[in-house]
Order: C-alpha cells, then structure tokens, then sequence
C-alpha cells in the first residue's frame, strides 16, 4: 500500500524511448516512473504469441523483483503484406547479434527487405499499424490487472527519415497526418501513437480503479 501511497510505479522494460513516454504521460498525475534496471531486474522471456499474455508475464516478473505496483507493454507492428508480421516478434525480428548494427536498424533493414522481396509486379500493400497492450498491476498475484489497448494506422514508408523516436519509427508514416513517425515531437508522438493511446487509457483505468 506504502508504494501506492507514494505514487511510484515500475516500467517493465529497459527500453530508455519507452521509460521516457511513459513518465512523460504519467506526470498529469504526479506518479514517479522507475525503470526495472533500478533493481538490476532482467528482462522478462517472452514465450508467448499473443500480446496481453507477453505484458502480464513481464507486469508480474517486475513487481515479483521490485516489491512495487508493475507497468508493462508489449508492442509490436502488423504489416498487412507480411501476414501482420512481425508483430510479437517485433523487438527482435532481424534476431541480430552483430556488434555493428543496433537491434532497431537491423530490423528496419528486414522489414524493408521482406516487403522488396513480395513479387515487383504486384502492387505491394505497404498498409501496417502499432499495436500496444498495457498492463498494470498492483502485486505479483493482483486478481484484476488493468488492461488497456492502443492501435496506431499508417503504412511503411520506402525509405528510413527522421531521428526522434525508436524501433521502427524511421518506417512508420502516420495515417492521420502523413508524417514519418520519426519527425514527431515527443508530445506529438504521444497524442497519436498507439502507447499513448493506451496510456491515455489506463490513466483513467488508475483514476477510476486504483
């Protein structure tokens, strides 16, 4: 109850873009954000095939480590041509180890790669949205986690453009506005994308629940 009390809340990722939205929409209500590093917690696996199934593992193993209420996502991308792939596997499409490369630009440089090599005759579908499933709990065992969802539609564009953001933003044209998700402020971002959607919604599941 102390934690709840004092408003403070652990982010189940190590993910630096992740733990800056996340505070950055929770400060409206005066909740501290800490990311699970700050109890050496290691990422949680990631067996599951849907989305709701990975971020309840994830909100769990935080909360079991940290003691404290547990936020969690798990996001992913759905590309209508690649049969909604890569979706769950999103963070580590490209599964690349290479020293050279970060884990963002190896998968932007699959998912390229799988959308040139559909048939150059056929006129590639290129449609694709951001899914976001949040989950907040208050202990390891909380009976009723708060679960909200977030879609964000738009198409992948032919080349990489911008530097703001993450993971595939340099791809992500926005239906909406028909900007690359990467030339996108912060506050922005936040007013269309998927998280803060589904932020926007667990904001007020924690008002009107917790």
């Amino acid at each position: 109850m102390s934690a709840m009390l004092n408003h403070s809340i652990v982010l189940a990722s190590h993910n630096a873009g992740k733990l800056a939205e996340f505070s950055k929409i929770f400060e409206p209500l005066n909740w501290q954000v800490y990311p699970q590093s700050h109890w050496n917690i290691a990422e949680c696996p990631e067996p599951h095939t849907t989305f709701i199934e990975n971020a309840l593992a994830k909100a769990r193993h935080a909360a079991t480590h940290s003691g404290l209420p547990s936020l969690a996502d798990d996001s992913g991308l759905c590309v209508q041509s690649l049969n909604n792939a890569p979706g769950v596997y999103s963070a580590r499409y490209a599964d690349s180890h290479s020293m050279d490369i970060s884990a963002s630009d190896a998968n932007n440089t699959k998912l390229l790669f799988e959308l040139n090599a559909i048939d150059a005759n056929e006129s590639i579908d290129r449609q694709a949205y951001f899914i976001c499933v949040l989950v907040a709990i208050k202990t390891p065992q909380d009976p009723e986690p708060l679960i909200a969802t977030g879609r964000w539609h738009g198409h992948i564009a032919q080349t990489l453009n911008g530097h703001n953001g993450f993971g595939y933003d340099p791809l992500f044209i926005c239906a909406a506005t028909q900007q690359c998700a990467a030339t996108l402020t912060m506050d922005e971002k936040s007013a269309l994308s998927h998280r803060g959607k589904a932020m926007q919604q667990m904001l007020q599941l924690i008002n009107t629940v917790w």
